[in-house]
């Protein structure tokens, strides 16, 4: 059941109002079988004795009230006495016919509206209709503050110390890992008193920063040195800093330089408290010092907790908790499920500082821990046991020397911080120091390393792989990343439109092929758009895996310096099988029955290039592409300029027009000439001096420039209409509900920057128009910096339009008239302005919701209820 279909079936309900059938309405809007609504009419499947009072199990209590009782006292009552819970209902809903109070009670959230709202409240009961809402917790302000501190202090510091090398860049990366380390150790007793870091700082450095740098390299090399070695004359406060061993302070970086000011942000940022802050700090830390340059280069996106949850959990969390729930009370179901849980390898194949390793450990720790406190309460006993969940289970592979180490010493803070939160809660732990060397992160390139070498599989493992690999388009790949593409598709032609993630996607599918492992990348969503798809997911789905989530494409930011805001998408995989599939919308998850590789519920059918049409409608070609140097094309000004030295040059004048000329109005213009008009054009000084300069330009040019020297006064095309011709625009903003078109006349050249229909017969305009043809556009173009590229080969040629009589043609032509004259009222705003979806204006919005209709009858009589539907 779609949204429109159950917003349609609540307006009916208020409509057509009974309010002895009222719940039983509201059941049947969410899809609720009329089969189980007629048992909990006849009573089986209620509950309760009460008359006119529903308690379904699991499901529903209802109680309906009188117009004089208080609907948020009766909720108190009824959540304090505990009798509206006692069947775990999802729902309990109480209203008086003109007010409603709803309870969600997994998601502990309340409803509480005038009756005639319901529909706009429609998504508060989706669950009913397999609609699950998907919350995940926002930053903690105090992993915030700490990145904004960390941030602010190496701006200052880099002040007086120079970055301009890798080296120098690294070495100040190197002292930062070490001093986030250091606000760590004093504040979770990895040190043997709080705050002996900062509080030494404070009593043993001279307060205008000088010589606080020789402190740090004295004190950093008493901490990589074991305690029977240390000189017998160390001063007594270095004394009392512990060997941490680990390799942290095992090579020598040399402390920056600090001045007064710099001194006391170091202080600042060392009394918080940072035994509250996520390791995955270090990863906006990094984000925060290392050069846009080489973040640039890496393609790395430092991804934030909530995001990580949307990966880890449907990847695997979910189902662990799923287990746990139905394994409470049954202590070998529980046994089972920690032996499960201990045998779990979770695999980032670009880690990065360590970040999804970090959450996905912290959040099986957290698990083991419910489970420990489950054995308890059935043995009535307190366990002895101790973790299972070892680090040597997590697995990385990072290209990046430094982010290799941070992610190795993250792993190890996190191990630690939940050793607390164990001992907390079952009052033991392991020692903190030493540190060993843990985890299993290889530095190196994912792309060239064998993956089975780094995270060994056996057939019966179970493996987790997952992260934020660099995305990376052609354009923006360095050779050796070209080269890591061309080794990834070894075998394979088709691939070089094709983003740099796209060797993580090909490589997962292969690690997980025949096995029970799984994986979910957050990606662009570039991957599931225009030419990418057939290229990627035809490999995929050759290999019998399949798409188990995906998050539709979604905006996200992250707790790092510089923000990096992307759209993505989170997509999972699996080898085919038959169990649940679940495609998430910003915060609504819905269960389906299959996934393409559009994120959508259609079939695995991809669509590829066409050089023609293939519902028989007319030719669309790029425009006429100058290669001219800029030669041939005069802004408004010079046209003019021109025109008054050299009246002649008139005839060889033309408009030309591109998408950017057509959507906003620009008035730019070009010298046009055909073959039979060169030897009068160049008795005009001004163009035979232009096509000198065309042809210097073309000879030095590419070899498409070369071979057009001998006509160095026309374009490279010189494509045109004998009456009319329709524009199409190449690039128009995604947020446009329509790409604005248009008929232009014979005096106007259309540039290579748009599309053209030459000579078009007019009900075309209308197709192109609707909001059908837009769904397929945006399922096949492709973007371009978020907007859409259309391609006429992807979305035009491949368009699937039915055979329609001439009566039809005229109704459509009727539509295509009716927008040119709504467009003509308001001949004073350009095409942009016009179709901005916030300020478009009403009569040209109806004209297209109108067209809309009359194309989509052109496929049937019933007009389609949902998009969903329509592709």
């Amino acid at each position: 059941m779609n949204i429109t279909q159950i917003t349609d079936s609540l307006q009916n309900l208020l409509t057509h109002f009974d309010k002895d059938q009222f719940i039983y309405q509201l059941l049947r809007s969410y899809n609720i079988p009329n089969a189980s609504i007629e048992r909990l009419k006849k009573g089986t499947h209620n509950l309760s004795k009460i008359e006119g009072e529903i308690d379904w199990k699991t499901k529903l209590f209802f109680k309906p009230l009188d117009l004089a009782e208080n609907l948020q006292e009766a909720m108190a009552v009824l959540k304090t006495e505990g009798k509206a819970l006692k069947h775990s209902p999802r729902f309990v809903v109480l209203t008086d016919f003109v007010n409603l109070l709803a309870f969600d009670t997994k998601m502990s959230e309340t409803l509480d509206i005038q009756l005639v709202e319901l529909v706009k409240h429609y998504d508060f009961f989706l669950p009913w209709a397999g609609m699950e809402k998907s919350v995940h917790k926002t930053e903690h302000p105090a992993d915030v503050k700490a990145a904004e501190k960390m941030a602010k202090l190496y701006d200052e510091i880099k002040k007086e110390n120079s970055t301009a090398t890798h080296e120098e860049v690294h070495n100040l990366n190197v002292f930062l890992s070490r001093l986030l380390f250091c606000f760590f150790a004093e504040d979770t007793a990895i040190f043997p008193k709080s705050q002996l870091f900062t509080h030494d700082i404070q009593d043993h450095t001279h307060e205008d920063g000088t010589f606080l740098n020789q402190y740090l390299d004295d004190l950093f090399e008493v901490m990589n040195t074991d305690l029977p070695q240390r000189d017998k004359s160390l001063a007594q406060n270095l004394a009392e800093f512990p060997y941490v061993n680990g390799g942290l302070f095992r090579n020598k970086h040399y402390a920056p330089v600090f001045t007064k000011r710099s001194r006391q942000m170091l202080i600042d940022s060392g009394e918080m408290n940072w035994a509250d802050i996520n390791p995955d700090i270090f990863g906006s830390m990094i984000q925060a010092v290392i050069t846009p340059e080489h973040r640039g280069g890496m393609g790395m996106h430092y991804t934030s907790v909530p995001n990580i949850m949307k990966v880890i959990e449907p990847l695997f969390l979910d189902n662990l908790h799923e287990e746990f729930e139905n394994a409470k009370g049954n202590i070998k179901k529980i046994n089972d499920l920690l032996k499960r849980i201990w045998n779990i390898k979770i695999f980032d194949p670009a880690c990065g500082s360590g970040n999804f390793l970090i959450i996905a450990y912290k959040k099986m720790r957290e698990l083991e821990m419910a489970i420990f406190k489950e054995i308890d309460r059935i043995n009535q006993t307190f366990t002895t046991q101790f973790t299972g969940i070892s680090l040597d289970n997590f697995y990385g592979i990072e290209l990046d020397d430094f982010a290799h180490e941070i992610a190795i010493l993250s792993l190890w803070l996190a191990e630690h911080q939940m050793n607390q939160v164990f001992f907390k809660a079952f009052g033991r732990a392991l020692p903190a120091l030493p540190l060993k060397e843990t985890g299993n992160i290889f530095q190196g390139n994912a792309t060239r390393l064998d993956w089975e070498v780094v995270c060994p599989k056996k057939e019966s493992d179970e493996i987790y792989i997952l992260g934020n690999p660099p995305y990376l388009g052609g354009k923006g790949q360095s050779e050796e990343q070209k080269l890591d593409m061309e080794l990834t598709f070894r075998g394979n032609k088709n691939f070089k439109e094709l983003d740099y993630i796209a060797c993580w996607f090909l490589l997962g599918s292969k690690f997980i092929a025949n096995n029970s492992s799984k994986f979910a990348f957050v990606t662009t969503s570039s991957i599931c758009e225009g030419a990418q798809v057939e290229q990627i997911w035809t490999l995929i789905s050759n290999m019998q895996n399949e798409i188990f989530f995906a998050y539709t494409p979604f905006n996200w930011t992250n707790n790092a310096k510089d923000k990096a805001g992307v759209t993505c998408s989170i997509i999972g995989l699996r080898k085919v099988n038959g169990d649940k599939k679940f495609l998430y919308n910003k915060e609504i998850r819905r269960q389906v029955s299959r996934i393409n590789g559009y994120l959508t519920t259609g079939s695995e059918t991809y669509v590829t290039k066409s050089l023609t049409s293939i519902s028989n409608l007319p030719a669309m070609i790029t425009g006429n592409s100058p290669y001219e140097g800029g030669n041939l094309l005069l802004s408004f000004e010079e046209k003019t300029e021109l025109l008054a030295s050299f009246p002649e040059i008139n005839p060889f004048l033309k408009k030309i027009i591109g998408s950017n000329e057509f959507i906003n109005g620009i008035d730019r213009w070009c010298i046009w000439i055909e073959n039979h008009e060169l030897e009068s054009a160049t008795k005009i000084l001004p163009i035979r001096e232009r096509i000198e300069l065309v042809k210097e330009f073309r000879k030095t040019g590419g070899e498409v420039a070369r071979g057009l020297v001998n006509r160095s006064h026309q374009f490279r095309y010189t494509h045109k209409c004998k009456k009319s011709q329709l524009v199409i625009p190449r690039v128009s903003s995604s947020r446009r509900d329509y790409i604005p078109i248009g008929f232009l006349d014979d005096s106007f050249i259309i540039s290579d920057s748009a599309q053209a229909i030459y000579d078009s017969e007019t009900y075309i305009f209308s197709i192109i128009s609707s909001n059908i043809h837009m769904l397929w556009v945006r399922l096949t173009s492709g973007k371009l910096r978020g907007d859409i590229r259309y391609l006429s080969a992807l979305s035009y040629n491949t368009f699937p339009f039915p055979p329609i009589s001439d009566s039809q043609k005229d109704e459509l032509k009727k539509h295509v008239f009716r927008i040119l004259e709504e467009r003509e009222h308001h001949s004073e705003k350009t095409l942009a302005q016009l179709y901005d979806p916030d300020k478009m204006p009403e009569g040209l919005r109806e004209a297209h919701h109108q067209n809309d209709l009359a194309v989509e009858r052109c496929y049937r009589s019933r007009l389609f209820e949902s998009d969903e539907e329509r592709l």
